[in-house]
């Protein structure tokens, strides 16, 4: 089926939900646990529950927090929310009680609705937060007393509320970014950043409605996950599978079972697949393509999945202020690797200097990125909002080139780019070598101070099953690869490298990992 070119769209995501509704009522929009829920039953569900959330005093304006796992509800709540006028604030589930206490009242959010697998996370910082006066579990067991079932919200009866939007100024999410240092950042993510970028991603990934079935392992709270994996098909007509947990065992299964015909992940999810047993790797054949992001993908683990599961990657990249996908490499197109790709439509890019003003082809420089999907601001922070802008454009933060081609490279992280007798080491050129390794499962670069070079290399270090190997052995591959001063000081083998819950490699808690006093220098 031809697919229609996708017009710059300028609306609300309710107005948009109720166009599909009105051209695919039948069709399924999530399918999960062997349940098909239709685009007809998917928007009578989020009326009702925008419906009991007004009837429980929940207006236009209000911040609600949404604590939950992949699942239908997710998608449920989210939407009723939105209907409801208020703006939603998903919740990282991997996070300690403190910093859910501290985001919820960051964002002044005055109603909560969580799962019941969070009851006791919930119950630690309860009664911390006087301004959260509504809380909505999900779940079969009796709520907690003063709480509302889900169950009674989700079949409200009360007429839908009737709010309009400014597409341009009403925010839809506020979406905690996790950043190196201090407290999280609210980035404001309005109804028109959210409603092209997802325009955007339908036509960079020739998604095509009734067709395509996305498989949705990232976590939905994440800002690629909730914007690619669930608000794209919810309002283009796709299909998609929420997962409530990665499991690389039964994921295949899980394909064979739902029909899904693409997969987005991170890095470190499709080095877990690579672990499988070969008997698994045939139910991966129903994929048509993969599209990996969040984190830097390392050239050879994407050459290894490749040559195994038969199924190609196409890597992209997009910080959560940008709604978040900015670029991809083109499907069906040319594939750089290394490469991020080219921007998506509606999206601009450009390398700039530390003055603001774009540099040559190839030259390194900061990514910035301009368009209708960049970010209103940080929620309570002006003086952040404007440090993050060159005039439009955004400072994502990365450095990176763009090479004659338009294609676009990313470097490093600016942050964590190490500087070693006043040369340049760029991590992710060292991490690249370091898979190249055949003994290596991860690996994970960061600096270290040193008061005879400015900053040292150190590398952390996850051999394969198996495989022994000491730091000298790992530094004479290195050498082969690498000048001398971008060659680890330090190698610190562990088992596991920290990860957020989308699979992105935490290197702020390897800097303040104790061991790395102990790492052995070469």
């Amino acid at each position: 089926m031809t697919q229609k070119p996708i017009q710059i769209i300028d609306t609300d995501l309710p107005a948009l939900l109720r166009s599909i509704v009105s051209n695919h009522p039948n069709h399924t929009a999530i399918r999960f646990e062997g349940k098909d829920t239709s685009f007809h039953e998917f928007t009578a569900l989020t009326d009702r529950v925008a419906a009991g959330l007004h009837a429980k005093g929940i207006r236009k304006g209000n911040h609600v927090g949404l604590y939950c796992p992949n699942s239908e509800a997710f998608a449920v709540a989210y939407f009723g929310i939105i209907k409801a006028g208020a703006t939603v604030a998903p919740i990282n589930l991997l996070f300690k009680p403190s910093e859910i206490e501290y985001i919820l009242r960051d964002a002044d959010a005055v109603g909560l609705i969580y799962h019941e697998l969070f009851a006791d996370s919930v119950h630690a910082f309860r009664n911390q937060l006087p301004g959260l006066k509504t809380f909505i579990r999900i779940g079969t067991a009796q709520p907690e007393t003063g709480d509302h079932a889900w169950a009674d919200i989700a079949s409200a009866t009360a007429p839908v509320p009737s709010v309009s939007f400014n597409p341009a100024s009403d925010v839809v999410s506020i979406l905690y970014t996790s950043g190196t240092t201090g407290q999280p950042k609210g980035a404001m993510l309005t109804h028109r950043n959210l409603a092209s970028n997802t325009a955007s991603v339908m036509e960079a990934m020739h998604f095509t409605a009734g067709e395509t079935v996305i498989l949705t392992v990232l976590p939905m709270f994440h800002a690629f996950a909730a914007t690619a994996c669930m608000l794209t098909p919810l309002l283009h007509g796709l299909t998609f599978v929420p997962v409530p947990r990665f499991d690389p065992g039964s994921l295949g299964d899980t394909i064979i079972q739902s029909g899904a015909n693409v997969l987005m992940a991170v890095p470190s999810m499709f080095n877990a697949l690579l672990r499988l047993p070969d008997e698994q790797v045939s139910k991966f054949r129903g994929l048509k393509y993969c599209v990996s992001g969040g984190a830097a993908m390392p050239v050879e683990l994407m050459k290894r999945f490749e040559q195994r599961f038969g199924v190609a990657i196409y890597e992209g990249d997009g910080p959560t202020e940008c709604s978040p996908v900015t670029c991809v490499n083109p499907i069906n197109g040319t594939r750089k690797h290394a490469s991020v790709g080219l921007p998506v439509p509606r999206v601009k890019m450009s390398i700039r200097d530390k003055q603001g003003q774009e540099v040559a082809t190839s030259a390194i420089g900061e990514i910035c990125v301009c368009g209708p999907s960049i970010m209103k601001g940080y929620w309570k922070r002006p003086a952040e909002t404007a440090e993050s802008f060159y005039g439009d454009w955004f400072r994502t933060g990365d450095l990176g080139y763009q090479d004659a081609d338009g294609y676009f490279f990313i470097v490093d992280r600016i942050k964590d780019m190490v500087i070693v007798n006043g040369m340049n080491v760029y991590p992710r050129k060292v991490e690249d070598v370091l898979y190249r390794d055949a003994r290596i499962l991860e690996a994970a670069v960061i600096g270290e101070p040193n008061k005879t070079h400015g900053e040292i290399p150190v590398a952390f270090v996850v051999l394969q099953p198996g495989q022994s190997a000491g730091s000298a052995d790992i530094r004479r591959f290195c050498a082969q690869h690498l000048g001398a001063f971008e060659i680890p000081r330090k190698f610190i083998f562990v088992d596991a490298l920290p990860k957020n819950a989308a699979g992105k490699i935490l290197k702020r808690e390897l800097r303040r990992h104790g061991e790395i006093e102990r790492g052995i220098e070469c």
